[in-house]
Formats: structure tokens, sequence, C-alpha cells
């Protein structure tokens, strides 16, 4: 039988959880591996950064259950965990654009 976590277990994990993506480099790997699955040279060709830093942040992001790691052949795809996790971040960025129309601010600015 699955015990359930307490409110305090509850806080904790979400704390985590947003200290996590309150690192810039590492909300930018785990937004790319959003939508499609990524190997670590393409996330972290896409974020910017080296493919061992990528690998280490994945690790982080695995490890929290953010993402979850596939094997295909000799290569490893990484993508978000489930539904609850693209979701959430499809609903901030989303969030962050329409904060940008309601100002005003656009890319085009």
């Amino acid at each position: 039988m699955r015990r359930v976590a307490s409110d305090e277990e509850q806080i904790a994990v979400i704390t985590e959880t947003f200290r996590l993506l309150g690192d810039p480099t590492r909300l930018r790997i785990l937004l790319a591996c959003l939508f499609e699955p990524k190997c670590v040279n393409d996330a972290a060709a896409e974020a910017g950064v080296s493919p061992s830093l990528t690998s280490h942040h994945l690790r982080l992001l695995k490890g929290a259950r953010l993402v979850r790691a596939e094997r295909v052949g000799r290569q490893i795809f990484y993508s978000a965990a489930d539904a609850h996790v693209n979701g959430m971040l499809a609903e901030i960025v989303a969030h962050v654009r329409q904060a940008d129309i309601d100002d005003g601010t656009t890319d085009d600015d």
C-alpha cells in the first residue's frame, strides 16, 4: 500500500521542484525536451550549453522526476516526464506570453 505524503512533505517536494526550475540553464534544457525527446547533444545545442553540463542538469531533472530517459540503441533520449510536467511548463510559458501581450511587450519591440 502506498503511503500518502504529508502536507509538509508535499511542500518540500514542490519547493525543490521550483528550486530546480529556477536555474535558467536547467529550465532551457527542460524546455528543449518538452515537445519531443532529445538526446544530450541536441538538448545542449538548443540550450546553448556544453553536453557535459547538459548531462549533469538532466541527471538532476531526472532525479526530480521532471524528465524521463529512454534508451534507443546507444543513445538516450530525454523528454518531459509526464503530461503534468508538460502542462505545467506550457501554462507558465503561455502565462508569460500573455503578460507580454497585456503589457504591450513583444519580441518585435
